[in-house]
């Protein structure tokens, strides 16, 4: 089926003058309805007959507040999500909170101002009284993607997280690591909060102890995450294999491993979330947890729409997706064990 995208390219417009033909806005010169008007004809375009009815008296315009815009996850739902509305005749409003608190409240106000009709938030933290009433204010249905927040009744598309810190730290386990190094981000998120507690069960089940000097908070970035595996390789004992938590911090622990010399996995070994094109293309491939990113945003947008609508009511609905490990080149045996079976510990 085409969408009001496929419309906007064939006739040379903008999506928004598409929507606006569709809502026979007066400010859309006769020339330009014309060449949208026979594109929707070409194409057999049809309009989303709920949507339409929908954006009677409103906006048409969604928000979109993302954790950091730099990480692909987020650049690949923010598309997933614009992908999505347009075919429901909606436009996206992207906000990079760049996990400061402080502006995503700054853009919970100004999108207020824009009178959206629905919100999809990743927030940067925990519940907290100012953003609970800012949300609140907003007096729009609101979906929560990746990032849960307890208590405040929204709707709700996340990772199983648990699972996905169980099976990544399941399979270094698996390959004989027993000092397993955690690269994580802050607690106060669920999402990490989940990881770590996956983290921590899997050592359990395989009778490990749990010692917090492996573990390190570097706030899903790439920089701090960096520094975090310098001081982890510093330790009298450091790790054989390290859990980085998301693909920023995968990026710079892979940099502080080959800033010291060393090589993966014959000296240590790692294990990343975000299967990304790169992950497969550098050398060693690397291990990975998949998130289903396309379909948690595709997810979201489709509860928003429900709400809207009137479809879905009553207290919030969380789905999980479930994660997916990929096992590549970057996973190996401890380098004790590789040298006591006779090969060399490391290869340059």
């Amino acid at each position: 089926m085409a969408t009001i995208r496929d419309v906007a390219r064939l006739a040379d417009v903008s999506v928004a003058t598409v929507s606006n033909v569709l809502n026979s806005a007066d400010r859309v010169s006769p020339e330009l309805a014309a060449r949208v008007r026979a594109a929707m004809e070409k194409l057999s375009f049809t309009p989303h007959a709920g949507a339409r009815s929908l954006r009677k008296r409103s906006s048409g315009l969604i928000g979109l507040v993302v954790g950091d815009i730099t990480n692909p996850f987020f650049s690949d739902l923010f598309e997933a999500v614009e992908d999505a509305a347009a075919a429901c005749g909606y436009l996206v409003l992207l906000c990079n909170s760049n996990e400061r608190s402080e502006r995503e409240e700054a853009h919970l106000r100004m999108l207020r101002t824009q009178r959206i009709d629905g919100l999809i938030l990743a927030p940067t933290g925990a519940v907290s009284m100012n953003r609970a009433s800012l949300l609140a204010q907003l007096e729009v249905p609101v979906v929560l993607v990746d990032r849960a927040m307890e208590g405040l009744g929204y709707d709700a598309v996340v990772l199983d997280n648990r699972r996905a810190g169980f099976e990544a730290t399941q399979q270094l386990i698996a390959c004989g690591h027993r000092r397993i190094g955690l690269v994580n981000g802050p607690d106060v998120l669920r999402t990490a909060a989940e990881r770590l507690a996956g983290y921590r069960e899997a050592l359990l089940a395989a009778g490990l102890s749990f010692d917090p000097a492996l573990v390190r908070d570097a706030g899903f970035r790439q920089q701090p995450a960096e520094q975090a595996m310098a001081e982890l390789l510093a330790l009298p004992e450091p790790p054989t294999a390290i859990f980085a938590t998301n693909n920023l911090m995968t990026i710079g622990v892979a940099k502080a491993v080959a800033d010291r010399g060393l090589a993966c996995p014959q000296d240590i070994s790692l294990i990343g979330i975000d299967d990304l094109p790169w992950a497969a293309a550098v050398s060693p491939q690397l291990s990975a947890i998949a998130q289903p990113v396309r379909a948690m945003g595709e997810a979201a947008l489709a509860l928003l729409i429900r709400r809207l609508a009137g479809t879905l009511s009553g207290p919030g609905t969380t789905i999980v997706m479930e994660p997916r490990l990929v096992i590549r080149r970057s996973c190996g045996a401890p380098a004790q064990e590789l040298s006591a079976a006779g090969k060399p510990a490391h290869v340059d």
